[in-house]
Parts: C-alpha cells; structure tokens; sequence
C-alpha cells in the first residue's frame, strides 16, 4: 500500500513562491496590502500545490467565517430566486459561501429570534423582504456582524431597495394619462405574515389619485392572495358590482394582475377595451400576457446588497446606515388603452 500522501501547507506555498508565510496567510486572507505581482505568485504556487485554506483555521486566525447569510421567507418567488442569482457572483468572487435561512411560518421565525444560529455561522446577514417588529430589529442588532435589509427600509440599518412608493405612483399616473378616472387597486394578503412593500405601493396609487385632484375611494382598493385564481374573482366581483365600476386596475404584483386579467375575460370584459390592468415587478410572466407594469431588477438589488454587505465588512469606515435606492420604471404593453366612450343617452 502506498504511503500517505502529505497534505500541502502554508509553509510549502511560502516556499514555493518565495515569501513568507505571513505573506502567505495575509494573500489568501484577502488583505489588500499584498501587492498584485505577490498576490499572483502566491495564488500560482497554492494552485500547483492545490493547497486549500481550512475553514475551520482561517475562521482561528481571522475571526470569520468566509460565509454570508441571508434570511428569506421562502425560495420558490420569482423575486428570491432572481435577488439570491445577482448575489452569488459577489460572493463567489470575494470567496465567500452562502448559508441560506429559509423562515416560511411563524414558529419558524420564532425559533430563529430565540436562536439568532447566524451570529456563529456567518460574517454578515441579508434579510429579505420580512416586516420585522421592533423587538426582532433590535434582536438582530446584538448579532455584532452587518446586518442588511434588503427590499425593505429601515431606519438606521443599512438598506437595499426600490422606490415603491414612486413605481406605483408612475404606474397610477401612466393609467390617468390615458384618461382613467376609476382606477383600482389590488393588493396582496400574505397568509404568512411577511409584507412585500404592499403599504408603500399603496401609498404611492394614492398620491397619483390625490396629486390629480380625485377623491379617495376605499371601495376601489381590495385584497386577494397572490395566485389565488378564486380569490381574485371575488375581488373582480367585488368592483364590477360598484354603483361606479373602475375602468382600470392597478394590481401590487404581476401574479395578481394577470389573476385579474383573467377574472375580467371570465366575466365577458375585453382587456384593454373595457378596462385596463397594470401590474407591478416585470415578471418574465408579465412579457407573456404583455402585461403594462412596473419593472424592478431582484437580481440588480440581490448585487448591490452584495457588494454593501462586502464594504461593510472589509471597510471600518463604511456608512453603516446607508441606503440604497434602486431605481423602477414603467413599462407600457397592451394591457392598457384609453377607457372606452362614455354611453350615450338610450333612446326612450
């Protein structure tokens, strides 16, 4: 039987390349003041030896793990799948791994808070798109790593996000420019007690009715589950019996205007002809039913909170309360037109 074969060490790659083993630990640390020509004589010397830095040791010499965490209500949105898709590069470049804290109910999240299992597993932490009370904010801020919330705000903490407020309010404008006055607004009920920044877009259809001199109508805003084919029925069935029914919907997510859409053709109305539907967040879905909607970038959003959780770490002089605002903008498609003519007088 052969004998063992010797595991290379820091000292071999040191060696090898000609430097120090400090000079070793500090380039495959990522220290930034190795210069470029030993940082590649290094990295050249630890590929032939394939040398590997243990975990385990470089977390007793660093005190980190080289891992990134992220908090996420669920994995199966189009919105995680394409924010985590934007992340992994960054990290990947950085050498960092990704541990991935799934919390789909409330006895998931509790058992998270009481545990906080991140603050030993992980150098930082992104939490995704949870509507987090006082006491859990504040739980996390005893964690002692950057925490960054990402598709939300919050005041204080470092933020990624886009301007909700202002998609809605361009999405409801854009529905007024072409001559709607009885516009709706449809929003999401989560059954597992996560907002998606339902309140901010709320607000900003709101501020476009008020900024054009309408009234508020609270029998124009409902509520159904997103992908929930019955319940947007009954929120369709809701404004059609209106003593004014609207001649446009706004919907908070491309999965509840399309449910609409739907529900309309159900009834016998023809989209764009008879009423209008604009959705928000520019699914790959809403190109297919050529639904008018507000586009965000996840995967754009997923890299900027990246790239913050990075300077955060590896820059003490980082703003640690900075936010970044991602722009959205409007895309028009032919699920909107002008409202249809007023009906004439009927003949007696």
């Amino acid at each position: 039987m052969p004998p063992a074969q010797r595991h290379p060490t820091m000292a071999d790659v040191a060696e090898r390349a000609g430097v120090s083993t400090s000079t070793v630990s500090r380039t495959l640390r990522g220290v930034s003041t190795v210069s470029p020509e030993v940082r590649a004589r290094v990295e050249r010397a630890a590929r032939e030896l394939d040398f590997a830095v243990s975990r385990h040791a470089a977390t007793l010499v660093t005190g980190r793990t080289g891992s990134l965490a992220v908090l996420v209500p669920t994995l199966t949105s189009w919105f995680m799948g394409s924010a985590l898709s934007g992340l992994a590069p960054v990290l990947r470049a950085a050498g960092m791994e990704l541990t991935v804290y799934v919390i789909p109910d409330l006895a998931e999240r509790t058992s998270f808070f009481e545990r906080l299992p991140a603050r030993r597993n992980a150098d930082a932490l992104l939490v995704f798109s949870f509507d987090l009370t006082d006491e859990e904010t504040a739980r996390l801020d005893t964690l002692g790593m950057p925490v960054i919330y990402v598709s939300q705000h919050v005041a204080g903490r470092p933020s990624v996000y886009v301007d909700d407020v202002a998609g809605a309010l361009h999405a409801t404008r854009h529905l007024l420019h072409l001559g709607h006055r009885r516009i709706a607004f449809v929003r999401d009920v989560s059954t597992k007690g996560f907002a998606f920044s339902s309140h901010e877009r709320l607000i900003g259809y709101r501020q476009a009715l008020t900024e054009a001199g309408l009234p508020l109508d609270d029998g124009l805003v409902v509520a159904t589950p997103a992908g929930d084919r019955r319940g947007a029925a009954e929120a369709v069935g809701g404004l059609l019996s209106l003593r004014e029914p609207p001649t446009a919907v706004l919907a908070e997510q491309d999965e509840i205007a399309v449910a609409v859409i739907r529900a309309l053709r159900t009834t016998g109305l023809d989209v764009p002809g008879q009423v209008s539907v604009a959705g928000f967040d520019d699914q790959p879905l809403a190109e297919y039913f050529d639904l008018t909607t507000v586009a965000q970038s996840p995967s754009a959003i997923g890299r900027e909170a990246g790239e913050l959780a990075l300077s955060l770490l590896n820059d003490p002089g980082a703003d640690r309360a900075r936010h970044l605002v991602l722009p959205t903008q409007v895309v028009p498609r032919a699920s909107t037109a002008p409202p249809p003519a007023p009906a004439g007088p009927r003949d007696g």
